[in-house]
């Protein structure tokens, strides 16, 4: 995407004053700073949001090598604008190439990051450790097939959202130093974080995703243990333990830790990366079934947790054809509701313009007081009457009770309108998928009503 032709220069303060402007954008608040850039609160007058403002400092490094690799990295990133669109994935709005100081415009994410929780005495409960690295993989794996490999994967890279002094949600950031798997410019190697690289990084080898599978297992691994898997006082000492030591077992530093986690956790350190996970999707499934087969302890946390609900949906067959990014929409946006025996989920000559999608359990659906079928998980109900062009067609035809407990996604056509236009797409085609099936198990039934029967 060419770079923004509406940004002018940005107007740099003298000193460690605050400028009061950064191109289009009002700048607010310092959010924090390093040797080579610093980050700003801003507000967006045209889109009418807050974002955050990566601005490089490149002025301070006229004609070094320094200068040299901020290009770099500042291009890496200015590469992806528009391109990142998942979930838990920190998105790139803008990137303007100002001459004297280039910055980056982004998604503001108001919280912290998981540096806070990798001190021993602010550790997180390791169901939220589960949960987080969940959505981590998924969002990586999201990156991977997208051709980019982030190479710097560490906690300060993560960034979380709070819902109390409850982690609601993470989300990948800061792709300055990513290796683009489709670029044709020369890119720079063996860079990151020492601590959370893997031995072939460090070795500047050919990567591929299992680069940054290791670090995320590293993340991890400093999650549980209040440590990261190697540490020492200086650089060689700590890059022989990369290359040749053996992390200590999560189980001696921390009281609870599942056996199946230390054991995902260590494979994904493996110094041979074919010994590790063998993609993403294996990485996430090993984190997910901690969580469904309960071997993740849930202490305090009790609700139904992100994780749990996507896998239960990737399994359904409505959503065979949604892929990650849509399951995560849907995810987030549809109402999750109980439904006990007998419970009546529509009555017949009731107007609705509601539907629901069945989870778990099953329903009876009765015609003038005779059972006519039985729904079970994956199947929808009431989409007729959502789907149907005028009010008149909205009256329901049938009575359908729970025959068993059940769990729905239910959906109204303000639910539908906050949703994305390929995931409405996406609903639109499995309603087809259902509209099909039915009508030819209507033919069926007339045609060999014995056999239906």
């Amino acid at each position: 995407m060419p770079l923004s032709k509406l940004a002018t220069r940005s107007t740099i303060a003298a000193g460690p004053a605050l400028p009061v402007q950064i191109g289009k954008y009002r700048v607010k608040a310092k959010l924090g700073e390093g040797a080579t850039s610093e980050v700003f609160l801003a507000h967006d007058p045209f889109a009418d949001i807050d974002v955050a403002i990566k601005r490089v400092r490149i002025g301070l490094f006229p004609d070094s090598r320094e200068a040299h690799f901020q290009q770099r990295f500042f291009a890496a990133e200015a590469a992806l604008v528009g391109r990142l669109n998942h979930p838990n994935v920190v998105r790139i709005i803008d990137a303007v190439a100002d001459d004297e100081a280039p910055y980056l415009v982004m998604e503001y994410v108001n919280g912290t990051t998981l540096r806070r929780y990798c001190r021993a005495d602010h550790l997180l409960p390791i169901t939220q450790i589960v949960e987080i690295g969940f959505k981590c993989a998924m969002a990586l794996g999201y990156c991977f097939r997208q051709g980019l490999i982030h190479r710097d994967v560490k906690p300060a890279n993560l960034l979380v959202t709070l819902d109390g002094d409850r982690i609601a949600d993470v989300k990948v950031t800061d792709f300055g130093s990513v290796f683009n798997l489709g670029a044709d410019h020369t890119q720079v190697y063996r860079v990151g974080s020492l601590a959370y690289m893997s031995p072939e990084q460090l070795d500047g080898d050919v990567l591929d995703a299992r680069a940054d599978m290791y670090g995320l297992a590293a993340v991890l691994y400093h999650l549980v243990a209040g440590r990261p898997p190697f540490d020492a006082q200086h650089q060689q000492s700590l890059m022989h333990q990369i290359y040749h030591g053996t992390a200590p077992a999560l189980s001696a530093l921390r009281e609870g830790v599942p056996e199946g986690l230390e054991r995902l956790i260590a494979s994904a350190l493996a110094k041979e990366r074919e010994a590790r996970p063998a993609d993403w999707d294996a990485f996430a499934q090993g984190l997910s079934a901690l969580i469904t087969a309960d071997r993740a302890q849930r202490g305090a946390l009790q609700e139904v947790l992100d994780s749990e609900r996507f896998t239960l949906l990737r399994g359904l067959e409505f959503f065979a054809g949604f892929g990650d990014v849509e399951l995560w929409e849907v995810v987030h946006r549809a109402t999750w509701q109980r439904h006990t025996y007998g419970q009546a989920l529509y009555r017949k000559g009731e107007e609705g313009n509601t539907f629901h999608i069945l989870t778990q359990g099953q329903v009876e659906v009765y015609r003038d007081g005779r059972s006519v079928a039985s729904l079970g998980a994956g199947t929808s109900v009431g989409e007729m009457a959502y789907l149907a062009p005028s009010p008149d067609l909205r009256v329901h035809s049938v009575d359908i009770l729970v025959s068993q407990p059940t769990t729905t996604l239910a959906f109204t056509p303000e639910t539908m309108d906050q949703l994305s236009l390929p995931t409405r797409h996406l609903f639109d085609k499995a309603f087809i998928g259902v509209l099909v099936r039915r009508l030819h198990s209507a033919h069926e039934s007339m045609a060999h009503p014995r056999r239906i029967l």
